[in-house]
């Protein structure tokens, strides 16, 4: 992604219509689009020199490093987004249903593999635990029902209202939402690795398994009924369509351009962006995909807050850090065909691992990890003969009272990851090493302004989610709107792209605009 210079005006347009995006992740890039629908002249800035935020990509001798997210899930959510600029968004991303989704693999050479089907899965569960199929069953039930009532009900309308909070809270308690996802699993099946497969789904966006509330079990409905997909050319692919189609519809994307603070007017409304470059972009509305408490703590550090201060955000639970090796192999074409696109090295601890990582803050000597391998699904990723992978793992985020050295625990960290995949995964991999790069928590803090390097913003505990977590429309400032993971309703790419959905509901129509809807190609 090419960035578009700023245009140079000597009479500038009035900024009634003009709206300003913070931040070129997925979730912004998905607000810009819903603006510009609604016929806002949009302006979407970045620090980096790349579209996608977390989505973006790195390249190093011919492979391509997918940064963040790996998994789409409910993809009618992005046909819905480019449905409502006119656009197709099967005709601008190609995304593949992957099969199966992903295997867990335990160490003690067990397995579980989840796939499309309901048939199919009642048999993989009848293999490894046959008196839990009922059980599972049951889970499956349970999810479903929390899917049409915390995904399609509140996750895709404002949650800014103590009201909107008021009239769920009967429908919380009936389906037991003060629950954790694992103590939820462990009623209704007995064998611990299945409890594992069916709880662990919190991690991929932030949160405790052992925290966070069971309404996050529709995870598992998600997969059931939408499957897996993976873009091809990555997440990466589907943030360069959707600057594409902002361009497409007038807008600009300004990179390597850095906000410093909110301008404010008189009255103490959003007023428009001050660079740290010393350029001030006026807008009548301003939308930030920062961080929520980047947003709150840097941005308006000049303004007074009564909701989200400083040490409001310092009390906060945020999500856990995360360890990132990405590598290259060569002459590995058909080495290791038992190994997926998805993998999760399960390490010998669940709950004491979480505990240690959420908990204590302690970084431990086992892990589990999470190995992505795209180069069995998108030839674009690796060059000829060779494979690109990641292998992430779950550690304390910087917030904790001893927080890990990673300028000194980087490589021994790194080396402890490559022994676990050579034992258990990917025997010989240390002959085939090509380019590598490893992020840390404090990459996290560096490149994406992530308060304490959390992977996923704030921790989604029932008690930080819905109405308590930081509203899409600011409790601060008038005109300031928040979208993407750390506010309503929350991280992974389904939540991002339901929070631009939401920040339509509540951003009027641009004045005197019609509605810019593109010709569907």
């Amino acid at each position: 992604m090419v960035a578009t210079p700023l245009p140079l005006r000597r009479a500038a347009p009035s900024p009634r219509d003009h709206a300003v995006v913070i931040g070129a992740g997925i979730g912004g890039l998905a607000a810009a689009m819903r603006l510009g629908a609604k016929g806002w002249r949009v302006t979407v800035i970045d620090r980096l020199d790349s579209v996608g935020g977390r989505g973006s990509a790195i390249r190093a001798d011919g492979h391509r490093f997918d940064l963040g997210p790996t998994i789409v899930t409910v993809p009618q959510g992005l046909r819905d987004l480019w449905a409502a600029t006119g656009r197709n968004f099967d005709a601008d991303v190609d995304l593949r249903p992957l099969d199966p989704f992903y295997t867990i693999r335990w160490p003690d050479g067990s397995h579980f593999t989840m796939q499309p089907g309901k048939e199919r899965m009642r048999a993989e569960v009848a293999r490894l635990s046959p008196g839990d199929l009922k059980g599972f069953e049951r889970f499956l039930k349970d999810s479903e029902q929390r899917y049409w009532f915390g995904y399609e009900n509140l996750g895709r309308r404002p949650m800014h209202a103590l009201w909107d909070l008021i009239k769920v809270l009967p429908t919380f308690g009936r389906l037991r939402a003060d629950r954790s996802v694992a103590a939820h699993a462990a009623r209704r099946v007995r064998d611990e690795r299945l409890r594992m497969a069916l709880s662990f789904h919190p991690l991929f966006i932030g949160g405790d398994p052992f925290h966070v509330t069971s309404m996050y079990i529709l995870v598992s409905h998600l997969e059931a009924a939408f499957g897996v997909h993976y873009a091809i050319g990555g997440v990466e692919a589907i943030a360069r369509a959707m600057a594409r189609v902002i361009e497409a519809q007038g807008g600009t994307i300004l990179l390597g351009a850095e906000a410093d603070r909110l301008a404010l007017d008189a009255a103490g409304r959003a007023a428009g962006v001050h660079l740290a470059d010393g350029r001030v972009l006026p807008a009548a509305v301003v939308v930030s995909n920062a961080d929520a408490g980047h947003t709150y703590d840097r941005l308006l550090r000049d303004h007074p807050r009564r909701r989200w201060t400083t040490r409001r955000l310092a009390r906060t639970r945020w999500s856990m850090g995360l360890f990132v090796w990405y590598f290259g192999t060569t002459g590995t074409a058909g080495l290791w065909p038992d190994v997926g696109h998805h993998t999760i090295l399960s390490g010998p601890r669940y709950e004491g691992l979480v505990h240690d990582i959420f908990i204590r803050g302690r970084l431990a000597e086992d892990m589990s990890l999470y190995v992505h391998r795209p180069s069995v699904t998108d030839p674009t990723v690796a060059p000829a003969g060779g494979d690109t992978f990641y292998a992430l793992s779950p550690v304390p985020h910087l917030g904790h009272a001893d927080p890990v050295d990673w300028q000194a625990m980087a490589e021994p960290y790194r080396r402890r990851v490559q022994a676990v995949l050579e034992d258990r995964l990917l025997p010989g991999l240390s002959r085939h090493l090509g380019p590598s790069l490893v992020f840390t928590p404090e990459t996290f803090r560096d490149r994406y302004l992530s308060p304490y390097g959390a992977g996923f913003s704030i921790e989604p505990r029932i008690l930080q989610s819905a109405w308590f977590r930081p509203h899409n429309v600011s409790e601060e400032v008038p005109g300031l709107y928040l979208v993407g993971a750390g506010t309503h309703p929350g991280a992974g790419l389904p939540g991002v792209v339901a929070s631009a959905e939401v920040l339509a509901k509540v951003v009027p129509d641009a004045p005197a605009a019609a509605p810019v809807r593109l010709a569907a190609e």
